[in-house]
């Protein structure tokens, strides 16, 4: 049987939704126009930091086409990470979404998975899967494929869900039906995000200094973390969920169903010694599969002397 594009469309949503995905939400492939103008400015105001990689393939950034020849749609999902169960409050912290498995490799195995069931119904086509991993800006064709508004923390907000969700895409050739983009900004004149950051990293609405994030100095600065942020990481050494935290959204948020991110007993009952005694034969043990690799054994440990030193 030979699917016509509502078809297809309504095959993609349905088997997204078995392979677990909070949302799939599709927009037509084409220049971010509105988003070219941001993304130029914010480079050139160096709130990139050194992330030196974001300056790269800037016209990839807004265009598919560059990605995938003749992409006609962009297919974006989101995959739940919320924990049940979270660290001791008097600890070092972590990002929520470094608990399990490193999602890069969960959630392209389903997006490689549902790519198989799409080839069974219409053959072979062109495409690329991603999630945090190229240059695709994952929140811009997420709210044109109405899965939510750009919050004042820059983050992908949604009324039902929350925030505590990653972002993925299938970029390909296929022509299917598209969702209308969301309009709505539903943060109204909360400023919790802002007012909460103890670094003030969110400049302004939607603007983000990387330079002052936490998640940036813990994760991506392979330098020293200056001075002037002593005593106010927070016991964050990997991440940081502030801005999440505090979001009147996100006691909408439901606990995630992916056995691969459930946090293993050890994580969750370290205290601050456990940290601080932490060695590396340990460190690769624990965290085998999981994000905070990014950081590697050295890069966490400087963050704990850090925060130690405070």
């Amino acid at each position: 049987m030979i699917l016509n594009k509502e078809q297809l469309t309504q095959f993609i949503k349905q088997k997204s939704q078995e392979l677990s995905f909070l949302d799939c939400g599709i927009s037509k492939s084409g220049f971010l126009e509105e988003e070219a103008p941001r993304l130029e400015k914010w480079l050139k105001e160096g709130n990139q930091g050194k992330m030196s990689y974001l300056e790269n393939h800037f016209d990839k950034r807004l265009n598919p086409s560059l990605l995938v020849d003749g992409a006609k749609s962009v297919i974006s999902f989101s995959y739940n990470y919320y924990p049940s169960e979270t660290q001791k409050p008097d600890t070092y912290k972590i990002a929520k979404y470094a608990y399990g498995e490193d999602y890069h490799i969960v959630i392209r195995e389903k997006l490689e998975f549902l790519i198989h069931l799409i080839k069974e119904k219409v053959g072979d086509f062109s495409y690329r899967v991603f999630t945090d991993s190229a240059p695709v800006m994952e929140r811009a064709w997420a709210k044109k494929s109405g899965l939510g508004w750009i919050g004042k923390n820059s983050l992908l907000l949604s009324k039902q869900k929350g925030s505590f969700f990653f972002l993925a895409e299938i970029i390909c050739d296929l022509e299917l039906e598209y969702d209308s983009p969301f309009k709505t900004n539903h943060c109204g004149s909360c400023t919790r995000c802002i007012d909460a950051c103890p670094t003030q990293a969110i400049i302004s609405e939607k603007v983000i200094d990387s330079r002052k994030c936490i998640s940036y100095l813990t994760i991506e600065l392979k330098d020293e973390i200056g001075e002037e942020f002593k005593g106010k990481m927070n016991d964050w050494i990997f991440g940081c969920d502030i801005c999440q935290d505090v979001c009147p959204w996100n006691r909408f948020s439901k606990t995630n169903t992916e056995i691969r991110f459930q946090p293993s007993s050890d994580l969750l009952d370290f205290t601050y010694k456990d940290w601080e005694d932490l060695e590396e034969e340990t460190f690769r043990k624990i965290f085998k599969y999981s994000a905070i690799k990014r950081a590697k054994y050295t890069g966490l440990k400087g963050n704990i002397n850090f925060i130690k030193k405070k």
